[in-house]
């Protein structure tokens, strides 16, 4: 026997109940709020089960971001924005959200300093659903190569007042002048840096590969490149940057764009990547490919890597496409020949410290790998999905001789292939 409408209507009642108000909400339902802040630029990050719409506009006295949500309702997923602020944080002083009409969310972002914001979405990829994502960058950037100089002449100044005050503790001490030290001119006036760009993989929305037991490869990466920078910076005349010194992502072409601006003479990229078969081990060495990969590994790994701006999160409207596709087009020949002989130097010495995926350097067609003028490889420490080795990325002991690897191989290459000088005197 068919039902009544009444009963039709009495079933769908109950099913309402059963859904409670949640269940009914109008529009996407939040899944996480995340907050990435770096000296760089700040992202704030919406995650939703469905497609977020919204603009932004420009507030002054006081400076302030304004955003509109469209299509949403004001949860406590979204009120916990308001805690995820850090006091740190370079460009937002505070954040404020409320329901400013029926289904339209606004925040109101107090800023720090003048800045330039960028508002774009993200479709769902990897664990990622919808993303809404607000990056704040400065209205004026620093230079990067004069902050290395500036840094370079700040440690050397260091360095003479400690002299100083051990010359006037020794003078005291002998209570009798003593001769000027003579002076070292030909090594104080450094006409030329070394500058080695080191690339952390991944960072902020991309974690990179997961161990089995949780460890992240980004934060891995971070530590090693941390490390590294201080020995290599340890040695006179010689200077690092960094692509990233905090948690936070950097789009593949602005990481090679980042090291062509400092017109570094090489480009180190640092990972630990995942494989399907949990027993892939060692370490590897990678330099760029234009006849296709070495190898169906390394033509993997390059897609994987490759990959890292969809799940980063790159605002695919900035930039010229077709600029960015001349320049990572230009790599040379030799190019690549000096980055076999980098690759080859740093990979002699990892193999002291553990396992060799392979013994020969790879070559794939890695994006990051593409600055025309530079040699660079990119590192695989360890396959992070691999328990054995994940534990080594863990230990602190381990990570100091990598890094003491690392930078021998750095340093037998200069040795072999001193740089040229830069037409720009430093």
């Amino acid at each position: 026997m068919r039902p009544t409408r009444r009963e039709l209507l009495t079933r769908g009642g109950a099913l309402v109940l059963l859904l409670g108000a949640r269940d009914l909400a109008y529009g996407a339902d939040i899944v996480a709020v995340r907050v990435w802040p770096a000296s760089e630029y700040t992202r704030v990050t919406i995650e939703s089960d469905t497609p977020l719409a919204a603009h932004h506009f420009l507030i002054q006295e006081p400076a302030r971001v304004v955003i509109d949500i469209d299509g949403l309702q004001l949860s406590p997923e979204l009120r916990e924005l308001v805690g995820k602020v850090s006091s740190d944080d370079p460009f937002i002083a505070g954040v404020r959200v409320g329901q400013y009409r029926p289904h339209v969310v606004r925040m109101v972002l107090d800023l720090k300093q003048p800045c330039v914001p960028q508002l774009f979405t993200s479709m769902p990829i990897a664990a990622y659903q919808h993303r809404l994502l607000f990056d704040l960058y400065p209205t004026l950037a620093p230079d990067p190569l004069l902050e290395l100089i500036s840094e370079k002449e700040a440690a050397e100044q260091r360095a003479a007042e400690a002299v100083k005050d051990a010359l006037g503790e020794l003078i005291g001490k002998v209570d009798r002048p003593l001769p000027a030290p003579a002076t070292r001119s030909a090594q104080a006036k450094i006409d030329r840096l070394i500058i080695v760009a080191l690339d952390p993989g991944h960072g902020g929305e991309d974690p990179g590969a997961v161990g089995p037991t949780g460890l992240l490869e980004k934060d891995v990466v971070l530590s090693v490149a941390n490390q590294l920078r201080e020995r290599l910076n340890s040695i006179e005349g010689m200077r690092v940057m960094m692509t990233r010194d905090a948690d936070f992502f950097v789009p593949l072409r602005q990481r090679v764009a980042k090291a062509r601006r400092v017109q570094a003479d090489l480009f180190v990229s640092i990972h630990a990547d995942a494989f399907f078969k949990p027993h892939a081990r060692g370490a590897s060495v990678f330099a760029l490919s234009h006849k296709g990969a070495s190898s169906s590994t390394a033509r993997w790994m390059a897609m994987r890597e490759n990959a890292a701006d969809k799940v980063g999160g790159v605002n695919v409207k900035t930039g010229d496409a077709t600029v960015v596709r001349t320049l990572l087009d230009m790599s040379t020949t030799a190019q690549i020949k000096d980055s076999l002989a980098l690759g080859k130097e740093v990979l002699s010495r990892i193999g002291q410290v553990g396992h060799l995926h392979k013994g020969s350097v790879e070559q794939a067609g890695f994006a990051v790998l593409k600055a025309p003028d530079i040699p660079s490889i990119l590192v695989e420490t360890a396959f992070i999905s691999n328990p054995e080795e994940e534990a080594r990325l863990r230990d602190t002991a381990y990570q100091a001789r990598l890094v003491e690897a690392l930078a021998t191989g750095i340093q037998r290459y200069f040795a072999r292939n001193p740089p040229l000088a830069r037409s720009r005197a430093l």
